[in-house]
C-alpha cells in the first residue's frame, strides 16, 4: 500500500493567540509576527519537496499557506472540514477568564476536555470525525506525495490523537501545543495506521 506524507502546520500567530485567547470559528487576522512565521514556512517549503498544499478555509490558515504556494507555484486546495473547532462561549476569551466566571465547568474541561467541552462548543468527537475523514481523503488524492496541510492547534492535536490511537481526552496533555507555523510530519497509509515522523519542528530557529 502506498503512503502519503502529510506535513501538518498550525497557522501563524494572531492577535487572540498572542493573548492566549481561544480563536475557533472566528476569522482572526495574523499579526506581524504571524506573517513573518508564514514567510518562514514558505522558505521551508521552497527548500523541501512539497507536491500540494491544502488549508482550512479560515483566513489565518490561507494567509499562512500563501508564501509556500507562491514559492512552489502551487494553488492551494481549501477544505472546510479543516476549520478549527467552535469553542462556544469561550470564543475570544482566555481559559482563566472562563474559570473566573464558571470554575466548575473550567475544572471539568481541564479534567476531560472531550467529555466536558465548553458550553455551546462543537463536540470534539465530531470535529475529529470531520477532520480525520478530510485528511484521509487528502492522502488518497496524493498517493506517494508530500502534502503541506495548514490548519489549527486544537483540531490538529485531536486528529493526531485519533490517527495515533491515543485517547482523545489526553490531547492537551500529550500535545500541549503546536507551535505557530512549525511542521509535524505524519505518514498515512491508505486504510492503515499513521506514523508520526516528527513533531513541532520550527521552520525558522528564531521562532519561539
Amino acid at each position: 500500500m502506498s503512503s502519503t506524507t502529510l506535513l501538518l502546520a498550525r497557522h501563524g500567530q494572531t492577535v487572540w493567540h498572542a493573548e492566549n485567547r481561544y480563536a475557533g470559528v472566528s476569522d482572526i487576522a495574523l499579526t506581524d509576527e504571524g506573517r513573518a512565521q508564514a514567510e518562514a514556512l514558505g522558505r521551508w517549503a521552497a527548500a523541501h519537496p512539497v507536491d500540494a498544499v491544502w488549508t482550512s478555509t479560515l483566513s489565518r490558515a490561507v494567509a499562512t499557506a500563501d508564501p509556500a504556494c507562491r514559492a512552489l507555484g502551487l494553488t492551494p486546495h481549501r477544505e472546510p472540514a479543516l476549520r478549527e473547532c467552535d469553542f462556544g462561549v469561550v470564543e475570544g476569551r482566555t481559559l482563566a477568564e472562563f474559570a473566573a466566571q464558571n470554575p466548575q465547568a473550567a475544572e471539568a474541561f481541564r479534567t476531560d476536555p472531550v467529555a466536558h467541552p465548553f458550553p455551546g462548543a462543537e463536540d470534539p468527537r465530531a470535529a475529529v470525525e470531520r477532520a480525520t475523514a478530510a485528511l484521509r481523503r487528502i492522502a488518497r488524492a496524493h498517493p506517494g506525495e508530500r502534502v503541506l496541510v495548514v490548519a489549527h492547534n486544537t483540531l490538529l492535536r485531536l486528529v493526531l490523537c485519533e490517527l495515533l490511537s491515543i485517547p482523545l481526552s489526553e490531547y492537551r496533555r500529550v500535545f500541549p501545543r503546536l507551535r505557530n507555523a512549525a511542521v509535524s510530519e505524519l505518514r498515512v497509509t491508505d486504510g492503515g495506521p499513521a506514523a508520526l515522523v516528527s513533531l513541532n519542528v520550527p521552520c525558522d530557529l528564531r521562532l519561539p
